[in-house]
């Protein structure tokens, strides 16, 4: 199926590109102890780093995998504590208590990662969920390439989505988590390779 368009009315201070050539890998809703080990593998053998864009519920199950993600040199994000796609919309003390509690639950898990990225469950952007997340020292994660992997298509389909839609310096948006992804998995066996070839890989600092 055709991808759906987004919303293009996004508010201002979103990062949506890399800022160079290499372009970043990100994966969203996890740690999952399914599919999150299985994409850490594939990256490690490919010498390659992503950015993870935690659920707080999901770290306070999975802290272990947390762990491991920061331990080989990812990046993670805040991805709100229980993907919440309307918390941009909620009072502003609602959000600040729900990312500052992600944010507990991550460095619990991680002492040491530094977590400088929010990204909003959905891309449900609102000026509001951006400031907060400014006060809080992070900045706000949005992508550039969605291959729409949470609707099933295959794996082929995922990775000519992405080989397809990715420049010099996109941000590409995957899942982890949220459900099966067998199918992600499977795509990125080749397309951590091929980007990595391309464009060289990054993890969003």
């Amino acid at each position: 199926p055709p991808l759906r368009p987004r919303p293009t009315k996004l508010p201002t201070g979103l990062r949506r590109t890399t800022g160079g050539k290499a372009v970043a890998l990100t994966f969203d809703d996890g740690p999952d102890p399914a599919w999150t080990p299985k994409i850490l593998d594939q990256l490690k053998a490919a010498g390659a780093k992503a950015t993870f864009c935690v659920v707080g519920t999901q770290v306070r199950k999975h802290p272990q995998l947390v762990a491991r993600i920061a331990r080989e040199g990812h990046q993670l994000c805040n991805h709100s504590w229980r993907h919440d796609i309307d918390l941009g919309r909620r009072p502003v003390a609602e959000i600040r208590a729900d990312l500052t509690r992600t944010n507990r639950a991550i460095r619990a898990a991680a002492p040491d990662a530094k977590v400088t990225l929010y990204r909003q469950p959905g891309g449900r952007w609102t000026p509001e969920v951006v400031t907060v997340a400014k006060q809080l020292g992070m900045r706000s994660l949005h992508w550039a390439v969605d291959p729409q992997d949470w609707a099933k298509p295959t794996a082929p389909t995922i990775r000519k989505r992405v080989m397809g839609a990715t420049k010099p310096g996109s941000i590409v948006l995957m899942h982890d988590g949220g459900g099966n992804r067998a199918a992600t998995v499977a795509a990125c066996a080749h397309l951590i390779g091929d980007l990595k070839r391309r464009y060289g890989l990054t993890r969003i600092g």
